[in-house]
């Protein structure tokens, strides 16, 4: 409703201006006719020719040179008239032609339309009214000649100023389509820079990270060929460690693709989702966590299947939780609850107290504040903090509503 009355009063304000305008130019003539013939003949020729200027004038931008001569002939034909029968008009009759002309000015771009019609017509029916006052004027008294040129002396005037105005017009345009373009292409040089920064990093993350998950990955795969020369707690932790390599550098290679070029950002592999949580949990277990998980809800794939974005949350915020476990409780019992809960996705890991002291600032902090920002791009509600036997316990809502896929980045 605000919108709508927005609308309306921006396109009444220019109509309301507009009809001031020709109220004014109407109502001029009208105060000053009774100085010039108060004769109630004068007043009925003042009254139609204002009527004609009434129909008229409202038509002046959309047709600028008609209306111009419209009025001309008009004031022509009613002055003559008027002399030839004895009657004045009012000299501010000539105010609806100098609004005529400057709307000629401020809207007719061909010059040599204005030259031919406007100067050659308009002189031709003013040459014709002047021959034809001379012969039929009752009187030399109503012979106006020099006061009519007098009076259309200062017309050119208000051609000018429309002009002028168009061209002010046509300069703020200009000027617009100069700001547009520089805006434009300080975009592109910005979309330029922010592209040769993710170049730089996915450039800097190969090189680093990369390389040494690779190494990794590689040499876990080397134990695994001689595993039989490992104890059997061993051969279990590597398996785990080649199985968890492999998959951080599918998801890492994802990700340089989509520093490198958002236009290819498709990942390789379909992102994991709630089916995929109990091979997370067993890769936990066999890396030597003890993680008790209960997965209440299903993931479908039908039209009930909940959105990818809300399983893609819940399931990087149990890894992002085992991985803070083990970090930071090595060896407690960890547990992992998946459940609907009036229309929500309810995620909780809770970890008890660690066997062993852990030193203190082991950590950066930013898988909390990743975890967070997953939850509220989603509309959720995250809630992380020590639980009273010195754990640590991550709540997380999910609304099940769909959502956009690129609200999370997928």
């Amino acid at each position: 409703m605000t919108e709508y009355s927005n609308r309306w009063r921006a396109g009444w304000r220019p109509r309301g201006a507009d009809a001031g305008l020709v109220l004014l130019t109407l109502c001029a003539p009208l105060l000053m006719q009774s100085s010039a013939d108060p004769s109630a003949r004068a007043w009925w020729l003042l009254l139609a020719t204002e009527v004609v200027a009434a129909v008229a004038l409202p038509l002046r931008r959309k047709l600028p040179v008609t209306v111009f001569l419209v009025l001309l002939a008009t004031l022509v034909a009613a002055l003559v008239g008027g002399a030839a029968s004895g009657m004045k008009l009012s000299p501010l009759i000539f105010l609806s032609l100098a609004v005529a002309l400057y709307n000629v000015g401020s809207y007719c771009t061909s010059a040599a339309r204005i030259w031919l019609v406007v100067l050659g017509g308009g002189g031709a029916v003013v040459a014709a009214g002047v021959w034809i006052n001379q012969l039929t004027a009752v009187s030399a008294q109503y012979r106006g000649s020099s006061d009519v040129i007098a009076v259309l002396a200062p017309m050119p005037l208000a051609w000018a100023t429309g002009f002028a105005a168009r061209t002010h017009r046509a300069n703020l345009a200009a000027a617009e389509r100069r700001m547009a373009d520089v805006l434009r292409e300080q975009q592109l040089r910005e979309q330029q820079a922010a592209q040769q920064e993710r170049v730089r990093i996915a450039r800097e993350m190969h090189d680093v990270v990369a390389h040494s998950l690779t190494l990794l990955v590689v040499q876990a795969e080397t134990l695994r060929a001689r595993r039989g020369e490992l104890p059997a707690w061993a051969r279990t932790q590597i398996d785990g460690l080649a199985i968890a390599g492999r998959q951080a550098g599918g998801e890492l290679r994802d990700l340089l693709r989509v520093l490198r070029g958002p236009e290819d950002a498709a990942p390789l592999a379909p992102m994991p989702g709630l089916r995929d949580l109990p091979a997370l949990l067993d890769r936990s277990r066999a890396a030597g966590a003890q993680v008790d998980g209960r997965i209440e809800i299903e993931a479908d794939t039908g039209a009930g299947a909940l959105p990818r974005p809300v399983q893609l949350t819940a399931y990087r915020i149990v890894q992002e939780s085992l991985t803070n476990a083990r970090r930071h409780a090595p060896g407690a019992p960890v547990r992992v609850d998946i459940a609907e809960d009036a229309g929500q996705l309810r995620c909780e890991v809770v970890n008890s107290r660690p066997a062993e002291p852990v030193p203190a600032g082991w950590g950066t902090g930013l898988g909390l504040v990743s975890m967070r920002e997953r939850v509220d791009a989603l509309g959720g509600e995250l809630r992380t903090g020590p639980t009273d036997d010195g754990g640590f316990q991550v709540l997380a809502t999910l609304p099940l509503h769909t959502v956009p896929l690129d609200a999370i980045g997928v």
